[in-house]
């Protein structure tokens, strides 16, 4: 079956190996799963197993958007759920999720969800159900953080 362009454009992950769709969903999966951990390009691309720019490359062909977009927008999706439903500052937020910066937290809040996150959790907690008090949220539900210089146990990052 001939393709048109078109098809191509719209679907390339049809254009793509099944390794190569399983080492790319593998590292998304990381991403997901240690999203408020430092994660570096390089970081992601070893658990694929390509080089740097091969991954970038092929992750956003793939995704539609590039891997540290990706995990930009991974965490600001998990700081909403925490700003709606926990009682815990913008400021505990933004490090839970992996920001160490709270200037970029906001910026980057604001460019996704198009307003700050202070107003986000003003909002949310004026409409919704009572928050959760911080303590209990910071107890259960939160990846935790590995040591930079500790590896990844063994069958972590397949």
């Amino acid at each position: 079956m001939i393709m048109k362009t078109e098809d191509r454009l719209q679907e390339p992950w049809r254009l793509r190996s099944a390794a190569l769709l399983t080492a790319l969903r593998r590292a998304r999966d990381h991403v997901d799963r240690f999203y408020a951990e430092p994660l570096e390009l390089n970081d992601l691309a070893r658990v694929a197993g390509y080089s740097r720019y091969h991954f970038a490359r092929e992750f956003r062909a793939v995704y539609g958007e590039s891997p540290g977009r990706y995990l930009s927008r991974r965490r600001i999706e998990r700081a909403a759920e925490l700003l709606r439903w926990a009682n815990l500052s913008v400021t505990e937020v933004c490090h839970l999720v992996g920001f160490s910066s709270l200037g970029s937290f906001s910026s980057a809040f604001t460019e996704f969800l198009g307003m700050s996150p202070t107003r986000f959790q003003a909002e949310a907690h004026r409409t919704g159900r009572p928050p959760i008090p911080g303590c209990y949220v910071m107890m259960s539900g939160m990846p935790t953080r590995r040591a930079s210089s500790e590896k990844p146990p063994a069958g972590d990052h397949h």
